[in-house]
């Protein structure tokens, strides 16, 4: 069994298993597991979750299961537990050779609660679902007991019986567990645990038209897996009484073996500048916010990766942000700040020109084509370099240009020298203009013996520009994304999420120019364009027509934060 790295940051719960294993309480096993609801894609939040259920189990030599809480048929796709093995398993996870699901214990799940009823733990009850509603209580008032809660176990037994041969429509009555309806814990007050639903189930179809509640089917599907530490977040804490009620009852009954799963919760993770509800989430993708659930604004884990976030900054941004019980709002700027340092040290450099200003340089030959040296990774020399192609006309951005510069411009503007990346220095000697009085072309001169960038003489440039030669270069689309909300805390304001949308979260820029060696790029692959930020091809390239996402800017603004926070 492999011990906690010393330099990992302890936390709550490393420090719980830690004295269970020393106490032996579970024979010095850890088993996690992490149970996704197949109702949506898995999003930053469930992200947290796996990294930690995984990241134990890895930790401590034990296991870690995927356990999909397939028990709500109506809002269950095949679509989401796909997207959900590719998440986990993209984040760089092993849970074997497949899932399991809650739906492999139905039938164990019938048989405990038959159990139940013929124990007098559970009755079957004909309220209306306002009736019970009603007579639940408040959090100061008891609730009343049910008048069928007096029901005979054989009544109750013929009833449920009923229940699972379809006899009863939807709604018409509920199995619930008989606890105390005057608990102080609204959970305790008989609790549903089995409904009727005549929906199809995406694995087992028609063969049930009762199913199990998710407070009921999860315990026992932890108990079965002899899961030892039961993760999840702070919202299932006031569960928790009957978590262990439920696995008291049915180990009493000699339906599971001690020891018995223990439930431990942690506040989950809440993020600047977006959403994390998946009901939410499902709004924006139903009323068409967002071009799909892996729109790379979307805080979803497909989203991040489309928008070419990698799994080792995702994960490091987990670890970052540690464990608490008590709920927070960490800064999107942080993620942002995991990802500029994870591509700082992987993504390849390249030149792009996303608003293109063309210039002639008048005194290089015409038709002269060369190929300079270009480093492709300056914190990575094994990364080595390439050749870029150089010629008599290329193309730089619109803003490293200004006719009438301001003070603190050193960029290009009238009878200016600065340094083209790798190439040389030039001058602007002209500019050109249209109809409407708007640059459209400079005209500048080089100088032959700047060659690499560097003047024998010595003298000096203030700026280097990036460029590209517009004889070899290829056109590409590219897609600018910026938070999805204005606000960093959609709704806290209106009371409606959908109105703090940010209208400018997606520019799409159709006449941008890259180097020719991201003519073809992957798909997934991301680069930094250099002085603009890092990119990642999508799916939607096409043969010689790249579309880049912008994955983040270069400016650091959690190193500003940081600052501002020790100051």
């Amino acid at each position: 069994m492999t011990t906690p790295e010393a330099a990992r940051p302890s936390h709550f719960i490393r420090e719980m298993i830690t004295r269970d294993i020393e106490t032996n309480k579970y024979g010095r096993r850890v088993h996690t597991r992490f149970p996704p609801e197949p109702n949506g894609y898995l999003h930053i939040g469930h992200a947290k979750s796996i990294c930690l259920n995984f990241g134990l189990a890895e930790e401590f030599g034990g296991k870690c299961n995927l356990r999909f809480d397939d028990t709500n048929p109506e809002k269950e796709e095949q679509e989401y537990v796909d997207s959900i093995i590719d998440s986990v398993r993209w984040l760089g996870f092993d849970f074997g050779a497949a899932p399991l699901y809650a739906s492999d214990y139905f039938g164990f799940m019938y048989q405990a609660a038959e159990y139940l009823i013929s124990a007098g733990h559970a009755y079957v009850d004909s309220q209306t679902a306002d009736e019970m509603r009603e007579n639940r209580g408040t959090l100061t008032a008891p609730g009343k007991d049910s008048p069928y809660r007096g029901r005979s176990v054989d009544e109750n037994l013929r009833l449920f019986r009923e229940m699972r041969d379809g006899r009863h429509p939807d709604g018409a009555m509920v199995l619930r567990a008989k606890i105390d309806m005057a608990s102080g814990n609204i959970n305790m007050r008989d609790p549903a645990v089995y409904r009727i639903k005549r929906a199809e189930h995406h694995r087992t179809g028609n063969t049930w038209c009762i199913y199990p509640m998710y407070t009921y089917a999860h315990p026992i599907e932890d108990a079965i897996e002899k899961i030892t530490h039961s993760v999840c977040t702070l919202e299932f804490e006031d569960q928790r009484p009957f978590y262990d009620w439920l696995l008291e009852r049915l180990a009493e009954g000699g339906l599971l073996e001690r020891p018995l799963p223990q439930q431990i919760e942690f506040a989950r993770l809440n993020m600047s500048h977006t959403v994390l509800s998946k009901r939410k989430l499902i709004t924006l993708v139903g009323q068409g916010h967002v071009r799909g659930w892996d729109d790379p604004r979307m805080p979803t884990i497909a989203g991040f990766r489309r928008r070419g976030y990698t799994p080792a900054a995702i994960r490091n941004f987990c670890e970052r942000i540690g464990l608490a019980k008590r709920d927070s709002v960490v800064e999107m700027a942080l993620l942002e700040f995991c990802i500029r340092e994870d591509l700082n040290l992987r993504a390849p450099r390249k030149m792009a020109v996303l608003r293109p200003l063309r210039v002639v340089i008048e005194n290089y030959p015409e038709g002269q084509t060369e190929e300079l040296n270009a480093v492709n990774n300056p914190e990575d020399p094994g990364m080595g370099s390439r050749k870029v192609p150089f010629s008599r006309v290329i193309y730089i951005e619109q803003d490293d240009f200004r006719e009438d510069p301001p003070k603190q411009f050193f960029r290009l503007a009238p009878g200016r020298e600065v340094r083209l990346r790798y190439a040389y220095f030039i001058t602007c000697t002209r500019v050109v203009k249209n109809d409407r009085q708007e640059v459209v072309e400079l005209r500048c001169t080089y100088d032959p013996a700047t060659r690499g960038g560097d003047s024998p003489d010595g003298r000096k440039v203030k700026a280097t520009l990036h460029w590209v030669s517009a004889d070899h270069a290829a056109g590409a689309e590219v897609r600018l994304y910026d938070h999805l909300f204005r606000t960093p805390e959609p709704g806290a304001g209106t009371g409606n999420f959908l109105e703090d949308l940010n209208p400018g979260s997606l520019e799409t820029l159709g006449q941008c120019y890259v180097e020719p060696s991201l003519r073809d790029g992957m798909p997934g692959s991301t680069f930094q364009f250099e002085r603009l930020g890092y990119f990642c091809v999508d799916a939607d390239s096409s043969t010689g027509r790249p579309v880049f996402n912008r994955t983040v800017t270069l400016k650091d603004t959690w190193a500003k934060i940081e600052k501002g926070k020790k100051g």
